[in-house]
């Protein structure tokens, strides 16, 4: 009678252990397709056979994703360095000055391209192109290896008589920290 109580109370405590699996598996599958953005799930109800496979496809694309920006991150670092390696063994960064635009347009780019050891102080760039009647309306960088491209795009303000790009260049090329 003893070893018949202990097995019921084995089978029932297998069924509980079994229930439980059951709820925290489908706990972790709703989780699971909560995540999934609805551009791959919709709001009908599906099997849930159906989410895992959903989930399933969703990442399969995540990961393709990732291997991709992996593989152009790679490529990037590998220029940057065949170009930091050029750049070395030619010379060590020049500093220089670029004013494009037409003459007759009152929106102009300046291109600063710099590298240790020359170097803009960009306070000090905004501060003469804003003496010269010009307005700094949007600007970037990027480093490609041990060179730093600024490219401001300008618009003259002031548009007095006596506006000279040679002046702008002149005075910019002068910041240059040598």
């Amino acid at each position: 009678m003893m070893e018949s109580r202990q097995a019921s109370a084995c089978k029932l405590e297998r069924k509980t252990i079994e229930k439980n699996r059951r709820i925290h598996m489908k706990s972790l599958c709703l989780q699971l397709a909560s995540l999934i953005p609805t551009s791959h799930s919709t709001k009908e109800a599906v099997s849930m056979q159906e989410q895992l496979m959903r989930a399933t496809i969703y990442i399969t694309q995540l990961r393709q994703r990732v291997e991709e920006k992996k593989k152009k991150k790679d490529q990037a670092l590998l220029a940057m360095q065949r170009m930091n390696n050029n750049s070395i063994m030619v010379r060590p960064a020049a500093a220089s000055v670029q004013i494009r635009g037409e003459y007759s347009s009152n929106n102009l780019e300046v291109v600063l391209i710099s590298g240790l050891p020359n170097t803009f102080k960009l306070s000090e760039v905004y501060r003469i192109l804003v003496e010269e009647g010009v307005e700094v309306t949007s600007a970037s960088f990027a480093v490609f290896g041990d060179r730093i491209v600024h490219i401001l795009h300008v618009q003259v303000t002031c548009t007095r008589v006596g506006f000279e790009r040679a002046t702008v260049y002149r005075r910019l090329k002068e910041l240059v920290v040598w």
